[in-house]
């Protein structure tokens, strides 16, 4: 599993506009309605739904996940590595991204 380490490295992994990449928000729908990175879609780690989700997706994809500070995303990261899902795990959670400045959707 490979990581992104810091905003720099996700912000040039996204600029890549590379159509298999699935940028996920694991938090809650909460904080993800409260703002989120543009284009992420949100899938809660630990809910019913991500473990039925998992399940299904789109193995030639590759999903690169975060959280609000990097903790939930590595849980994630490895429960879809198991599932034989490439994932890339952003060690910059959603408070380091919005903190650098970097662009907020709501």
């Amino acid at each position: 599993m490979t990581t992104l380490n810091t905003v720099e490295e996700l912000k040039e992994r996204l600029s890549q506009n590379n159509p298999s990449d699935v940028l996920l928000d694991v938090r809650t729908a909460g904080e993800f309605s409260s703002g989120h990175i543009k284009g992420a879609i949100n899938l809660t780690v630990g809910s019913e739904e991500f473990f039925n989700k998992i399940e299904s997706l789109d193995k030639s994809k590759t999903y690169i996940t975060f959280c609000l500070s990097g903790n939930r995303s590595g849980m994630a990261a490895m429960m879809m590595a198991q599932k034989g899902l490439e994932v890339i795990n952003s060690k910059v959670g959603f408070m380091h991204w919005k903190n650098a400045g970097a662009t907020v959707s709501v």
